[in-house]
């Protein structure tokens, strides 16, 4: 357990900078081949075919309607903890939305497992759902197993990359989610274990090209952009500062313009005054 938790710390913590990381011959054996690769405009391979919670056959594709953006998130049913810390902070992110899985958006839980079965899917998406506490749609939020082969070109193209590990029989993987267009373009791929509510929320409406977008949700876009070195959105300095300095020189017109006006009309009443 101890060797899982460090394992589990060090792939979190390590996840975002293991491209920097790749070829350092001191990076842990157990990271070897563990990482997510930004994969910005990737295409979702929509023919890659699944099962559902329900046994029935599905197509990544399938779920992509050109109005939905859709959270996807690689995971395995049995993994002792980090996919179930991962399904846990989307989870509390996505219940800090005003938005409702299913509604605004979808969520597709994708099992790297092959073992994985359509009942442990089920029962999973049983637990994630009734713990959400909200009504989700068909298509909402699923909980999807596959054989290897296919899931693993989905891994690829997303660039989540994972291992089976023999001497533990766990795989070793990282942690994040990947946010899509409503037509299966990837948009933002957020790291780590906890997705706070404005991050999921400022993505979403990202992926969703305006769809999703009210006009405070343009002015959000604006003011946050995602930091990739920080893992979130924070604020947009520099664009927050043309356009104060933007507003700046609005301003300064304005004033000029005022200005400019009030010394006409003083001019004009003078030289009434001197007519007179």
């Amino acid at each position: 357990m101890f060797f899982a938790a460090a394992l589990t710390a060090a792939v979190v913590t390590l996840a975002p900078a293991s491209r920097a990381l790749a070829g350092d011959p001191a990076l842990p054996k157990e990271l070897v081949g563990v990482d997510i690769e930004e994969r910005p405009g990737a295409d979702l391979p929509a023919d890659v075919k699944l099962r559902d919670q329900e046994g029935r056959d599905v197509t990544l594709g399938s779920y992509l309607d050109g109005e939905h953006p859709v959270i996807l998130v690689l995971a395995y049913y049995e993994c002792p903890m980090l996919c179930t810390l991962v399904v846990n902070g989307l989870m509390q992110g996505m219940k800090g939305l005003d938005w409702t899985a299913g509604k605004e958006y979808r969520v597709v839980v994708v099992s790297f497992d092959p073992r994985d079965t359509p009942e442990m899917a089920r029962k999973k998406r049983d637990v994630y759902v009734g713990a959400y506490g909200r009504p989700v749609g068909e298509r909402g939020w699923e909980f999807l197993v596959g054989e290897e082969a296919q899931v693993r070109r989905l891994a690829d193209a997303v660039g989540f990359r994972y291992r089976w590990e023999e001497a533990t029989q766990q795989y070793a993987h990282a942690a994040g989610a990947f946010v899509f267009t409503p037509e299966g373009k990837l948009s933002r791929t957020l790291y780590g274990l906890n997705f706070a509510s404005n991050d999921l929320k400022l993505s979403l409406l990202e992926a969703s090209q305006g769809k999703l977008a009210t006009a405070w949700g343009r002015v959000l876009l604006f003011c946050f952009h995602y930091d990739s070195g920080e893992n979130k959105y924070v604020l947009a300095t520099r664009r927050l500062m043309k356009a104060g300095g933007a507003f700046t020189v609005l301003g300064l017109g304005g004033m000029l313009l005022g200005f400019w006006r009030r010394e006409r009309r003083r001019a004009s009443k003078s030289a009434d005054g001197a007519l007179a």
